[in-house]
């Protein structure tokens, strides 16, 4: 647990500082001082001045912040010029924005490694059948691993997504074409196969597992513009996921309750305990990039103290021409940052709870994923 700990907080910090960097330097291009570069929340346990800024380490481990000259309020601003507040609006926005971008930024190139690493996934242009259920309609034929699915009731199929659609929706027989293929040699026969009905999805299934990926293994010198790309399409999914999340969590918080798909540094924490004992570094890269994600979706919200919050009151500054009064802005990100610590700790308390319920940290993941 020592060192799940220990590469816990690693993780942690490289999220905050990746996103803090992204902060400090756009403020520190468009000329406001930055006067704090902080890993933790206050109150502060080790700070040192370089130049003109204080970077620190604080007791509380779950964030970060960059403090900028005349960030909130106009009261002690003794650089007006280098000012945050003074700033065009164009500027304040990319500072705001900057850190979601490095969110992103990052599970991008987390996602590019993984697939730089394990190939890229391909449709090989055929379906083959890589296993037969037992006690299943397929179990009872004479289909045999290894053989291909080439057609489907007479409709021309060439990856697995197209037989699932077509089987799952409709019950009854399907006439499959299969083509077996023995030392270059293809034969083709036709194989009619009954379907069962699962009692809880609805779905109609024959049991068989098909494969139509393969791996495609580009050049070393295009291996990362294939991971970037790949990582851009993974980081849009995970996007959207976040956000069909968040939805759900919004709901059960409408009727008062933690969401039981929702879980934060202990969760994160187990997780990276599991990894370390079955897992590998690409699984640890790939979390890296799922909580980078997360993490930009979140930070993005409108909500008071988060990134999108305060953008939210620059977008009303552009539209009315007119800033909020700095100490009722900060006002209220101050109150939106007590409802966060308020949140993370009853998260934090449903996770030591379901910990503790399970019994041990598999037990707790198991609970978790099941959901």
């Amino acid at each position: 647990m020592f060192w799940s700990i220990l590469v816990f907080f690693a993780v942690l910090s490289l999220l905050v500082i990746v996103h803090e960097f992204g902060h400090y330097i756009v403020a520190k291009k468009n000329g406001i001082w930055v006067e704090e570069f902080g890993f933790g929340l206050p109150p502060r346990i080790y700070g040192k001045k370089i130049g003109d800024t204080i970077y620190s380490i604080n007791a509380l481990p779950f964030g970060g912040f960059v403090r900028l000259h005349g960030e909130m309020t106009e009261d002690g601003v003794t650089k007006p010029k280098m000012a945050f507040l003074n700033k065009s609006l164009l500027v304040k926005t990319g500072v705001i924005t900057a850190g979601v971008i490095m969110n992103f930024l990052l599970a991008i190139v987390a996602f590019g490694i993984i697939y730089s690493h394990y190939g890229i996934p391909v449709e090989k242009g055929f379906v083959e059948i890589v296993g037969i259920v037992p006690d299943t309609p397929a179990a009872n034929s004479n289909l045999v691993v290894g053989e291909r699915i080439v057609a489907v009731d007479g409709k021309e199929v060439k990856a697995s997504k197209e037989i699932i659609s077509l089987v799952t929706e409709k019950g009854g027989k399907h006439k499959l074409k299969i083509q077996n293929i023995t030392n270059d040699k293809s034969t083709e026969r036709v194989v009619t196969i009954d379907t069962k009905q699962d009692k809880d999805s609805g779905k109609w299934y024959m049991g068989i597992s098909l494969n139509s990926e393969g791996t495609y293994f580009p050049p070393l010198w295009k291996a990362p513009f294939y991971g970037a790309y790949y990582g851009t399409k993974d980081s849009l999914v995970w996007v959207s996921n976040v956000w069909n999340g968040l939805t759900g969590i919004a709901k059960d918080a409408s009727h008062g309750k933690v969401s039981k798909d929702v879980s934060g540094p202990v969760g994160i924490l187990a997780i990276v305990d599991r990894i370390l004992k079955t897992g590998s570094i690409w699984d640890l890269i790939n979390l890296i990039g799922v909580i980078s994600v997360n993490l930009a979706v979140l930070n993005i919200l409108p909500f008071p103290a988060l990134d999108g919050g305060r953008l939210f009151f620059i977008i009303i500054e552009s539209i009315f021409g007119k800033k909020v009064a700095p100490k009722i802005e900060s006002v209220i990100h101050g109150v939106g940052m007590v409802i966060l610590l308020a949140a993370m700790l009853l998260i934090t308390f449903k996770d030591i709870r379901g910990l503790i319920s399970a019994g041990s940290i598999s037990g707790f993941l198991d609970n978790m994923t099941s959901k």
